[in-house]
């Protein structure tokens, strides 16, 4: 996959997923524009959120069946419908009604990773899949700024209806440069990709996993749906737009954090998982301060993100290399938990925050990260160093990748080797 097309691919996963978070920094505006609550204004963000929880499980086994290129399309315009719905919101339920469509089909975040993966060749999947990964973390905190400015000069309406363009956009723009994202290997119906859903939960690698990512993100969610909150009180009173600068912190974190698909084809996903799960803990330290100090908050949001992405990339480069005839199926499963993580943590953090301050939504956050770690350091199947290789990551699986291993470093030639991944790792 060339660099321009890895790119367009980064591109929609961010403008798909910006729809499901845009709402973050302009919670308090938002809400009392459509007359919810303060304490319940987290679930202005948790209805996108269960909405592509439901996207996850209807609509991502779809890009086992049918032609992928085609799919990111359809979704992208579905995206743009709910995008404009809720831009010309007047009441609640219909803003929820939108946010909830937009966040069903922005799930071709998943179609579009799962499209990187199926066409990289095994030695360049996780810089694929870190490349066009990156483009969700762009879309999550970059939309921030964007969102801010937008907000503060025409509304936050104006936010969601420069999406809805945006998404209409690049579905004509995928159509016209994306070659056919057809599946290879036997055909597959519908109801057996959703059906094998339930298989994946019987797996350790899955369900150890999809543990952290609901753990990881339930952190990552308490942080971003709760920011604004405590940003636009005293003592700071800061502006939509400079709320939304905060979101340059995040991305410069997450950024930092491309070489996580690099580490994870080297075989390192397990380790480097560990340790960023555990800098991820000591984040909330720093964040915590935000009523005294806006320097350590943006040095803890670096942190915090920086962790967060690289434990992604890693468990979607393991559970892609494990699964790879099902890419789509599994990572829509793992995205479940992601789902259900980011839900909880954007409605604990606003009632939270609303009872016992920022005090109580960081050591939230840091609670759910430190659950996060400890289901890390719990998997134990596996000897910690050699846990990736058995899961296929870095496993060369054609002649041309021992060779490629060889030359590497690692002396021993593994070309004519029977791949340990499809023995430990397989579909059951």
């Amino acid at each position: 996959m060339n660099v321009w097309r890895r790119s367009l691919l980064s591109v929609v996963c961010g403008v798909a997923v910006s729809g499901v978070y845009a709402a973050q920094p302009v919670l308090e505006p938002m809400g009392r524009g459509l007359g919810v609550p303060e304490g319940l204004t987290g679930w202005i963000v948790a209805a996108g959120q269960f909405g592509y929880l439901a996207g996850l499980l209807l609509l991502v086994p779809l890009g086992d069946v049918v032609d992928r290129r085609r799919l990111i399309a359809l979704h992208l315009a579905v995206t743009a419908a709910g995008m404009a719905l809720t831009a010309s919101a007047t009441v609640a339920w219909v803003a929820f009604a939108g946010l909830a469509a937009a966040g069903a089909f922005a799930v071709v975040v998943q179609t579009a990773v799962a499209y990187a993966a199926s066409v990289s060749p095994p030695a360049e999947r996780g810089r694929n899949i870190g490349v066009v990964t990156s483009g969700v973390v762009v879309g999550i905190l970059g939309a921030r700024v964007v969102t801010g400015t937008l907000a503060e000069n025409w509304g936050w309406r104006s936010v969601y209806a420069v999406l809805a363009v945006l998404s209409l956009a690049l579905a004509a723009l995928v159509l016209a440069v994306l070659p056919s994202g057809e599946r290879s290997g036997p055909p597959v119906r519908y109801a057996q990709a959703v059906g094998s859903l339930g298989a994946l939960f019987g797996q350790r690698l899955f369900l150890t996993r999809g543990l952290i990512a609901f753990f990881l993100f339930a952190s990552f969610g308490s942080l971003w749906s709760g920011l604004s909150l405590p940003l636009a009180g005293a003592p700071w009173e800061l502006s939509e737009g400079r709320i939304g600068l905060f979101g340059l912190a995040g991305l410069a974190g997450a950024l930092g954090a491309a070489r996580a698909g690099r580490w994870a084809d080297a075989g390192r996903a397990a380790p480097v998982s560990g340790l960023a799960l555990t800098v991820l803990v000591l984040s909330w330290a720093a964040i915590a301060q935000l009523p005294w100090s806006l320097w350590l908050l943006a040095g803890g949001i670096v942190v915090l993100d920086f962790a967060v992405q690289a434990v992604h990339v890693s468990s979607q480069h393991l559970l892609t290399t494990a699964h790879p005839d099902r890419p789509g199926g599994v990572l829509g499963g793992y995205m479940v938990f992601y789902s259900l993580g980011s839900a909880l943590g954007a409605a604990a953090t606003t009632a939270l925050f609303t009872a016992h301050g920022w005090y109580g939504s960081s050591l939230l956050g840091a609670g759910f990260a430190a659950c996060a770690l400890a289901v890390w350091a719990a998997d134990g199947s596996l000897p910690r160093g050699r846990a990736d290789r058995r899961c296929g990551a870095g496993a060369p699986q054609t002649p041309a990748e021992g060779r490629s291993t060889h030359r590497a470093g690692h002396p021993t030639d593994t070309s004519s080797a029977p791949n340990p991944a499809r023995r430990s790792c397989s579909p059951s």
